[in-house]
């Protein structure tokens, strides 16, 4: 009797979204595949909802990379599987901090050497730092990036901002007034199990070098050039904000609280104020650099990584 391959999938999540996508993406295989399933814990919990000060306060560690640890993996370290599902959220353009500690860790190393890792991701619109990151993170695991999933919040940029930051910091996922609600849209979580299809037909032949590439034309990624834009002039402002906090102390300690609410206010402030001048900056990089553009769009939308 053949035996079923191995699927291992490893996930964070807070707000219960992402785990649905899981859920959906993988309900086609179950049966066909043995699937296990490793939630990531932080040792200290990060609370949800979250206080405005707590939400922003998490921001320094995320960017510089020094998360909270992670409790103890269920899994065992050395096990077979025949391919890893990687699922996760960005925060503040970054892996969430319990993916990052996992990526660091050595049991998450010695899990990852070797295997064929396809990255999920379910969150507001903003990804490609992260994926990066996460790229560099797989290739020090000496893993293999073989696909790439990515589900978004569809609303634009602005109106998805005002949902997602009520949802974390409220709870309130719902419509209100003349907004939608909040994060990746029923019918693109309902629908994901199409991805199925590829990722079974990789396994059973033991050959993913076209899954990629299936899953591109079922639409797994989808990005515009106005986002590869905008997302990259907020990469060196967090960096700074991160290092310029984080002189003063750790994450919750007092001292840097005054930083921290220094940050949250130029932050929600300078969005809608700077957003037209935003795009106005963003629309002529899209005139000028229209080739360049569309050459980072193919990459960020494929699994490959450029050299540093």
């Amino acid at each position: 009797m053949t035996q079923k391959p191995k699927i291992l999938v490893v996930y964070f999540t807070q707000t219960g979204q992402l785990r649905r996508i899981i859920d959906h993406v993988t309900a086609p295989l179950q049966g066909k595949a043995d699937i296990v399933f490793e939630e990531l814990v932080p040792i200290q919990p990060f609370p949800f909802p979250w206080s405005k000060q707590e939400f922003f306060d998490a921001m320094p560690e995320t960017v510089l990379a020094k998360p909270r640890h992670i409790m103890p993996l269920k899994v065992d370290p050395n096990a077979h599987f025949d391919l890893v599902i990687l699922a996760y959220q960005p925060w503040f353009l970054s892996p969430s901090q319990p993916v990052a500690a996992f990526l660091q860790s050595e049991e998450g190393k010695r899990l990852l050497k070797g295997k064929p890792v396809i990255t999920l991701l379910g969150c507001r619109n903003m990804w490609i730092n992260a994926q990066e990151k996460t790229k560099r993170y797989l290739q020090q695991a000496a893993a293999k990036l073989v696909g790439n999933i990515v589900l978004v919040d569809k609303n634009p940029n602005l109106v998805s901002l005002i949902t997602i930051i009520r949802w974390a910091t409220k709870g309130k996922k719902e419509a209100f007034f003349l907004f939608p609600p909040a994060g990746v849209q029923e019918k693109e979580i309902t629908e994901s199990g199409k991805f199925a299809g590829p990722i079974l037909q990789a396994l059973e032949q033991h050959n993913y070098d076209q899954l990629h590439t299936q899953l591109l034309a079922l639409e797994s990624v989808e990005l515009k050039p106005s986002l590869v834009v905008l997302e990259f002039r907020g990469v060196k402002p967090f960096r700074f904000w991160a290092n310029y906090i984080s002189e003063k102390g750790g994450p919750g300690d007092a001292g840097r609280q005054g930083r921290v609410s220094m940050y949250r206010t130029i932050l929600l402030v300078a969005i809608p104020v700077l957003s037209p001048f935003t795009t106005i900056a963003s629309w002529l990089k899209l005139l000028l650099q229209k080739k360049q553009l569309a050459e980072d769009v193919t990459y960020y939308k494929g699994v490959g990584l450029r050299e540093a």
